[in-house]
């Protein structure tokens, strides 16, 4: 049995929320699994919001308040714990975020944009300049600074093993100037390689494929349940029931098989990235 990981309640808000849980819920003299039973929820739930890893919904909270006796304690600090964890992402991507680091695997299947966890700067600007062209200057620099601040993770020893699967139009039809396109192929293909992550790509002659739908991100843990991320406009859902978990996976394994290979896919983004540099070249 792995050790117990207590949280380190001073870290930040969600961590002294999920401590503070950990704490009431032994005093009361229950184990995880007492304390889920009648809540709709699964241990390995209960688990990461008392590791801070996820903020706890308001059904929970209520739920819990009324187990330990806690006089609603719970459900008066979801709104702190919450604001706590987006640290300007979008309030359904905040779990997301925060589990990626905890993360010992990350896949992911973008069909329209460029995965943020490769994004550069002025490709994270202008998606989100062009998806919420309302959001006040401020909010759209937080937004970007907090997509940048996920990629620290390639710096970390520990970092999550990668591997990205990504559309051809994504490549042929530039968001950015020719400039800035050649610098954010290139900044793939330098994560990639130094992180020695796999990156493919689906070839647009590959009319029909596997998760034709949309993106999805899936991801690993050492001591938690597989969980899928999957995003819409403007709302995002987390997955866990294992059996949809599990048609995910084959759904992505598939899809690997209908990608090019990871070397040929990176001599494409290669090869389109010096299309974009000489095209900017000779605009000047």
């Amino acid at each position: 049995m792995p050790s117990r990981k207590d949280p380190d309640a001073s870290a930040n808000v969600p961590s002294f929320y999920g401590a503070e849980l950990r704490y009431k819920r032994e005093a009361a003299g229950l184990t995880l699994e007492q304390l889920a039973e009648g809540s709709f929820r699964g241990v390995p739930f209960l688990s990461q919001i008392e590791r801070g890893e996820r903020r706890m919904p308001l059904d929970l909270a209520r739920h819990v308040d009324a187990k330990l006796g806690t006089d609603g304690f719970f459900e008066r600090r979801c709104e702190d714990a919450r604001k706590a964890k987006q640290s300007g992402h979008a309030e359904y991507f905040a779990d997301v975020a925060e589990m990626e680091t905890y993360a010992e695997t990350i896949e992911e299947w973008a069909p329209m944009l460029v995965p943020g966890l490769l994004q550069t700067s002025a490709y994270a600007l202008k998606v989100i300049r062009t998806g919420m062209p309302w959001l006040p200057p401020e909010i759209v620099e937080a937004q970007v600074v907090a997509r940048m601040q996920r990629a620290t993770m390639w710096g970390k020893d520990d970092r999550p093993a990668f591997w990205a699967i990504v559309h051809e139009s994504l490549i042929r039809r530039p968001l950015l100037p020719a400039g800035a396109m050649a610098d954010q192929l290139e900044h793939i293909v330098g994560v990639i390689r130094a992180s020695q992550s796999v990156l493919q790509v689906v070839p647009e002659t590959a009319a029909a494929h596997p998760l034709m739908m949309g993106m999805i991100k899936l991801m690993v843990f050492r001591d938690a349940p597989p969980l899928v991320y999957t995003e819409g406009l403007h709302s995002g859902q987390l997955i866990d029931y294992p059996a949809l978990v599990k048609d995910y996976r084959r759904s992505y394994d598939l899809l690997r098989a209908a990608a090019l290979p990871p070397e040929a896919s990176l001599a494409m983004v290669e090869s389109a990235a010096e299309d974009y540099r000489n095209a900017a070249q000779q605009r000047l």
